[in-house]
């Protein structure tokens, strides 16, 4: 009987409790049900407002449509280049060791290292009292072999004394002239001059000093005919010739002048499988000296009607290269997947071969926040991206 009465209470109990939980649900639900009824109300409100707001103010209409902002820039042909950098250096025909030319002792030297010279312009001299007292000597003996061989030839014109005798007067006399000539040669050499306008660089003749022919004695430099030479790998051959527009850049100074191909080498060094361009260094306002390095920016190749875009908006899926275009519809921008094929890289620019045409819009600035058919809206581009999309 116990039993029953406790078994009875538990049922009561839970009855209780379910009857409680039940009124709790259903009074959520009315809640819940009230709640909704106010949130369309308020989505309506906010709607009207959002409607009589945009008729009035198009800045609120656009961020109202949440359109991706995008810069783009309209696809036209232009020319478009590629350029290598070949490492060379300061090269000067002009650039010689004047050695001396006769035995001698060196009497003068007239300059100083680092002195700028004229060509012409005497720089060593040698003792030459021994050629200079031999050059009177034979100048007092032909003033001799003159008057004999002239008197010699009025008598053989009167028909007086022999041919040999008058043959002979000459042949003293001749001979005479000659050694003269070769003893003024003498001389002259005996005087070290500059052979063209420059700056002596080294200045190893001293005075005293007694030297033989091929002895070192000025190392001049001259500013003129100075070029830069370069090694340029075997497979550009065919690429460049004479006469073709190059940049010279000298890395330490941070300068770049323009100047052209002079020479194009026409044989391959086997050990580093190399030929050489030259380019003449036109005359500038800043120290330019043999050896210096230059590096030499050479056009390898030109499209004069190319399409080009900046390589960092080409992007790729499985289907390929692609970037964005701006397509309108209904008065209303979207952005477009185009597949292209790209050419050559150069500089922060790659040419498109197919894929564009004349007057796309290209997305530039944004391209990485858009998808396929995703709104958006064109802004003014930065200031940076102007200045990266100039040639």
């Amino acid at each position: 009987m116990k039993k029953i009465f406790v078994y009875t209470l538990t049922l009561v109990l839970l009855y209780a409790c379910s009857s409680s939980e039940s009124n709790d649900v259903a009074g959520k639900k009315k809640e819940l049900e009230q709640a909704r009824k106010e949130l369309a109300a308020l989505h309506k409100k906010i709607s009207e407002l959002e409607k009589e707001i945009s008729a009035v103010d198009p800045e609120f209409a656009r961020q109202l449509r949440r359109a991706v902002p995008v810069s783009v820039v309209q696809a036209e042909k232009k020319p478009f280049e590629h350029k290598i950098d070949v490492r060379g250096s300061v090269e000067s025909r002009t650039n010689v060791i004047i050695n001396a030319q006769t035995a001698g002792e060196i009497k003068q030297v007239h300059v100083r290292e680092g002195q700028a010279v004229t060509a012409g312009q005497l720089l060593v001299s040698l003792d030459t009292e021994i050629l200079r007292n031999t050059l009177a000597e034979l100048e007092s003996s032909l003033q001799l072999a003159k008057e004999t061989y002239e008197r010699q030839a009025r008598l053989w014109q009167q028909k007086v004394g022999t041919e040999m005798q008058y043959l002979q007067a000459k042949s003293n006399k001749e001979a005479l002239e000659y050694r003269i000539a070769t003893t003024r040669a003498q001389l002259e050499l005996a005087l070290i001059r500059a052979p063209f306008n420059g700056t002596v660089d080294e200045l190893p003749a001293k005075v005293g000093q007694v030297v033989t022919p091929g002895v070192p004695l000025v190392r001049l430099v001259g500013r003129e005919q100075m070029f830069v030479k370069a090694d340029v790998s075997e497979r550009f051959i065919g690429r460049f010739k004479a006469g073709d527009a190059v940049t010279i850049y000298f890395p330490l100074l941070d300068k770049r002048i323009q100047s052209t191909v002079s020479a194009v080498g026409q044989v391959i060094n086997p050990e580093n499988r190399t030929f050489t361009v030259e380019v003449m260094l036109p005359r500038v306002d800043f120290a330019v000296k043999p050896n210096q390095v230059a590096v030499l920016e050479l056009k390898d190749y030109i499209n004069t009607e190319a399409f080009a875009v900046p390589t960092r908006i080409v992007q790729r899926d499985e289907d390929g290269q692609f970037i964005y275009v701006v397509e309108e519809r209904e008065g209303r921008l979207y952005a477009r997947k185009r597949y292209v094929v790209t050419g050559v890289t150069s500089g922060n620019m790659t040419e498109i071969l197919e894929g564009l045409r004349s007057g796309d819009q290209v997305v530039d600035q944004g391209y990485r926040d858009l998808v396929e058919g995703v709104e958006v809206e064109k802004v003014q581009p930065k200031a940076d991206s102007i200045a990266e999309l100039k040639p």
